[in-house]
């Protein structure tokens, strides 16, 4: 037997150095695995994944909606809180009357907001205004009287508006608010514009002369904003006003009190015939609402009373036709939550109902938050946003069940 053959020194040195080189390379491997193992498992749990999965709009079913329309002229109806407004027919601009100062007043409590219950800034009567009475009593305009030195505030300026219509204080206010007249109208016109009422232009603040048109829809679109500040839906509320120099002077709103009316403005021309605008409150299906309901072109011997009449008669035929809709569930799903491969439903936390019309549709829109693997069953994990007219709520989302939590390899891998 042969001896076994034995490396030469070179060989020998060299069959060592790869062993090293094997070792060396397979213990950073190692190494570094170990950092990377090290750092993905103190890292924090990744975020999850949410998606909403409800419908964002609840439509209810339109019908026909019967209302009692007066046979002359125009009408319209609105309930704000559910965005609904209703007219009678084609629109076509007619004179308003003194329905034109619900825009002078929009515009002066805008521009010089009169918190509820304050006066406001004091104005001095001056020959110009004086000379306006003057005019209005012989061209039989309503009107106020006032004396040169008479000292008037925001709020009395504003009583004798639109409790008594005086025409001489809607200029009084005009000039006061943009220096002169013309400016002051053309603020109305822009303003007009602004709010979407597009069959109206107005000649005058006060409405005598029969080129301040609109429509009884575009009415209801400043009368709503109007009523949505305390001070204005506190005063057309008043039967009568005291004033310094005119003394105590009656409202010409016709049914003011009655059958829940609050207001708001009437108005008289022979251009424009009996015109009202009237604001109700109801309960209606557990809940407050506004109805708005406007009527112009009416005649008759007591063409207001008329004019007053047919519009509270739309207001209370309107109640009948507001509803009320869950518009989302308690235990409703909202979205489902992902994590680790599995999925959880999240639901919402309450039922909210609202006021509905007709053929009108709720939005609904969910607002995620970040939330971690392993949260528990019953977590928030955002909110639903509710809007249908001017109604507005929220509701909570939360888990169904809780999270999973990543297991080792999930975190490593």
């Amino acid at each position: 037997m042969g001896a076994t053959p034995r490396l030469s020194l070179p060989h020998r040195r060299c069959s060592r150095r790869r062993r090293w080189i094997v070792t060396l390379l397979t213990l950073a491997v190692v190494l570094a695995l170990g950092v990377l193992a090290a750092v993905r498992l103190r890292a924090a749990v990744p975020v999850v994944s949410v998606t909403a999965t409800m419908p964002t709009s609840v439509y209810v079913a339109a019908s026909k909606v019967s209302l009692p329309w007066p046979a002359t002229g125009q009408s319209a109806i609105a309930v704000p809180s559910i965005g609904v407004d209703v007219t009678s027919g084609l629109e076509q601009a007619v004179p308003i009357a003194s329905l034109t100062k619900l825009m002078t007043a929009y515009l002066i409590l805008r521009d010089h907001p009169l918190p509820l219950g304050e006066d406001g800034p004091r104005l001095t009567m001056t020959q110009t205004d004086l000379n306006d009475f003057e005019t209005d009593t012989v061209e039989d305009q309503a009107n106020a009287q006032v004396a040169v030195g008479e000292v008037l505030t925001e709020r009395q300026l504003l009583e004798g508006l639109l409790v008594h219509s005086a025409d001489n204080f809607a200029d009084t206010l005009a000039r006061w608010d943009a220096g002169d007249i013309p400016t002051f109208v053309a603020k109305m016109n822009a303003t007009a514009t602004l709010l979407g009422m597009r069959h109206t232009h107005y000649a005058d603040p006060s409405g005598f002369d029969q080129g301040s048109l609109s429509t009884a829809a575009d009415l209801l679109k400043v009368a709503a904003l109007d009523m949505d500040d305390p001070t204005f839906a506190s005063i057309v509320r008043m039967s009568s006003v005291t004033l310094p120099v005119a003394g105590t002077i009656s409202t010409y709103t016709p049914w003011l009190g009655f059958q829940g009316v609050i207001g708001v403005k009437s108005g008289f021309t022979t251009a424009a015939g009996g015109c009202d605008v009237v604001a109700v409150t109801r309960r209606v299906q557990g809940k407050k609402a506004m109805i708005l309901a406007a009527v112009t072109g009416q005649t008759g011997p007591d063409v207001l009373a008329v004019a007053g009449y047919l519009a509270l008669n739309l207001a209370d035929h309107v109640d009948v036709s507001i509803g009320a809709a869950p518009i989302i569930r308690a235990g409703e799903q909202v979205a489902v939550v992902r994590v680790a491969g599995h999925t959880v439903a999240a639901t919402a936390a309450s039922t909210v109902t609202m006021l509905t019309w007709p053929g009108v549709s709720a939005r609904r829109a969910f607002q995620g938050r970040n939330i971690r693997a392993g949260a528990g069953g019953g977590t928030r994990i955002g909110a639903v946003v509710l809007a249908l007219g001017r109604q507005r709520a929220v509701v909570q989302v939360r888990l169904q069940r809780a999270l999973p939590k990543p297991t080792l390899l999930q975190r490593l891998f």
